[in-house]
């Protein structure tokens, strides 16, 4: 199909693109890599009066460590993270996310600030969002907010962020020591959306136990979902057939998934168990490293 005809405005600076948000407040729609809303036009599901791009606007592509905590600009692409040194040497969950994003084209130009934005119950950022406890930041012309992960997703594509507002960075805390995290997705074939997902990071006390747990999933509820039931069980146990039994459990029961062409319900509850007991093993031989 054909988009419905819209005006297209590129401005170079935050404050011209929020100014134009707030002056075509309810027909305005943000572009960013594209690669999200872009699929949108074409099928005519969003026909916004006018096309805002960000792509020109600068000071939005960085990747840092701030006040103990990771910060990542809203345009900066899944590739930049999947090669970031600094995301690396901090998060395995970031890494293995990043670079299972899409295919290279994807991950080359798409943004974590685009995809974010756009709330897809299938897409991979906000699972590992949720899991690391990460937030978002999001401005207009008057003010920034800052937005826990776990308040941000409220339905199907739809977020937090208000009609005015850019997000403008991803904060997540600097891990403690002896934490590991992981992802692991099920897909058809690479680079399709996930039939289940789970990202989880664990911290280890000095017994051996379990400290801090965060577990999230993908694609298995209409919005992602972080696992508090199994957060809560791990917290304290010890690794081992046990904890994964229970963590397992947890995810199967915990999620919401409706039968599509992936898959019927039972077998993404069993999936979706299986990739975060999956991602749990991995992330616990990390965090003993």
């Amino acid at each position: 199909m054909i988009p419905a005809a819209f005006e297209y405005a590129r401005p170079t600076s935050l404050e011209e693109a929020l100014r134009l948000l707030r002056d075509r407040e309810g027909e305005a729609k943000v572009l960013a890599g594209g690669f999200s809303l872009i699929p949108l036009l074409r099928y005519r599901l969003a026909q916004p009066g006018i096309l805002v791009d960000i792509g020109g606007v600068d000071g939005l592509v960085y990747i840092r460590e701030q006040a103990g905590e990771i910060r990542i600009g809203g345009r900066t692409t899944h590739r930049a993270i999947e090669t970031s040194p600094l995301i690396r040497g901090v998060s395995g969950l970031w890494s293995d996310a990043a670079g299972g994003i899409g295919d290279p084209q994807v991950r080359n130009w798409g943004t974590i600030g685009g995809s974010v934005s756009h709330a897809d119950p299938a897409s991979d950022w906000p699972a590992v969002l949720l899991a690391s406890r990460g937030s978002v930041v999001v401005r207009d012309l008057e003010r920034e907010r800052v937005i826990a992960a776990r308040g941000f997703f409220l339905d199907t594509f739809v977020s937090a962020i208000e009609p005015t507002e850019i997000l403008v960075e991803i904060r997540f805390p600097v891990p403690p020591a002896r934490t590991g995290g992981a992802y692991e997705k099920l897909e058809r074939k690479a680079g399709d959306f996930a039939t289940a997902a789970a990202a989880v990071q664990v911290t280890l006390g000095g017994d051996g136990t379990i400290a801090a747990a965060g577990v999230a999933l993908s694609a298995v509820a209409e919005t992602p979902i972080a696992i508090e039931a199994a957060e809560a069980a791990l917290v304290g146990a010890r690794p081992g057939s046990e904890a994964e039994a229970t963590l397992r459990d947890a995810c199967a029961t915990g999620c919401r998934p409706v039968r599509d062409s992936h898959g019927p319900v039972d077998y993404k509850r069993a999936m979706a168990g299986e990739m975060a007991v999956r991602a749990f093993r991995r992330a616990l031989a990390r965090a003993s490293a």
